[in-house]
């Protein structure tokens, strides 16, 4: 089959060398092509959005850049986030076109009520498969938008190799925290408070509004992802302390930590129990629990043998189920189906 992909990444620009998952579906039943947006509407980096919510501009871009796309004689249409699998969900309603749609990275922040809800159950209604990237959603989302879970499957999220150029800060170490998503930034800065140890957060500050930030904290936002890597590579504990929520956060800095092989800590939730072995490729905290993220951090600070172990695991492990070539495989199986 010929598949039709359309990703906000996608430009007019960038479209002929941007490699994304189809490049690595195994040779044979499935060939694809690329649908950009328009240069002109293209206005900004996707992935150094300042807003989490889609404004009428962009959501007229997404529209346009499926536009000629959906014109064409098509076998199947593949989108990646939410926006704009509600946009060829809505053509395909409003056009009565039989062809399946593949909703990848359906990551929804959260589940709306009201007229956001409305207009995703009828948009939605015809996408074949929805992709997620935690077991939950699949029973969440799926009751949120009244489908069926069959149409609903979990594959992990997925992050291609970073290169590892730093290495631990000996002579002046850090505790790392990073994101903006579902972050439970007070429970962190209650225990790195009780710890008195060096603290970098690199979140936006929406996530930390109305926080008492305590003095051995230094907060850090607009660094590009080089630099957060870099950060990341340094410190010699990476936590991802998250609110127990119903959709899934964090998998993102989890899956790049553990593919630069860092040692980390992640409170057990929807985001976060799909992708870490406790004890072995990682440690897991509950949520809320002050007294429990300071024993963990106190223990990963001090065992330096704990720390290695648990890198080298989680490196492993990474490349093994978070890799392009993990997730592209997956992709063609999904494909097989149709």
């Amino acid at each position: 089959m010929h598949w039709q992909v359309a990703a906000p990444f996608f430009t007019m620009s960038n479209v002929d060398k941007a490699q994304w998952l189809d490049d690595f579906v195994p040779v044979g039943r499935h060939s694809f092509t690329k649908i950009p947006r328009p240069d002109n509407l293209a206005h900004s980096s996707w992935h150094n959005r300042i807003s989490r919510n889609t404004s009428l501009l962009e959501w007229f871009e997404f529209w346009e850049q499926t536009k000629e796309a959906w014109q064409r004689k098509n076998e199947g249409f593949i989108t990646v986030f939410p926006q704009l699998a509600t946009t060829v969900g809505l053509r395909k309603r409003l056009f009565s076109k039989d062809i399946p749609v593949i909703a990848w990275c359906f990551n929804m922040g959260s589940l709306y009520s009201g007229a956001k809800q409305l207009v995703a159950n009828f948009a939605l209604q015809d996408i074949d498969r929805f992709i997620v990237h935690s077991r939950k959603e699949c029973e969440t989302v799926s009751a949120w938008l009244k489908l069926p879970q069959s149409k609903f499957r979990f594959i992990p999220l997925q992050r291609a190799p970073i290169s590892v150029v730093k290495s631990e800060d000996i002579d002046n170490p850090f505790i790392l925290s990073m994101g903006s998503a579902n972050r439970d930034y007070q429970t962190f800065f209650d225990a790195v408070e009780k710890l008195g140890l060096r603290t970098i957060v690199v979140a936006g500050q929406h996530s930390i509004k109305g926080l008492t930030v305590p003095s051995n904290v230094e907060i850090r936002s607009g660094l590009s992802p080089e630099q957060c890597h870099h950060l990341a590579q340094r410190a010699r504990v990476n936590v991802v302390p998250l609110i127990d929520h119903a959709t899934g956060a964090g998998q993102v800095t989890i899956v790049e930590a553990m593919r630069m092989s860092r040692p980390l800590i992640a409170t057990r939730c929807v985001g976060s129990e799909d992708y870490i072995n406790h004890g072995t490729t990682g440690l897991f905290v509950r949520p809320y629990s002050v007294n429990d993220l300071v024993t963990t951090i106190g223990q990963l600070w001090s065992d330096e043998t704990l720390r290695a172990s648990l890198a080298r695991n989680a490196g492993q492990y990474a490349e093994e189920n978070f890799s392009d070539e993990a997730a592209g495989i997956k992709l063609g199986k999904i494909l097989d189906e149709f």
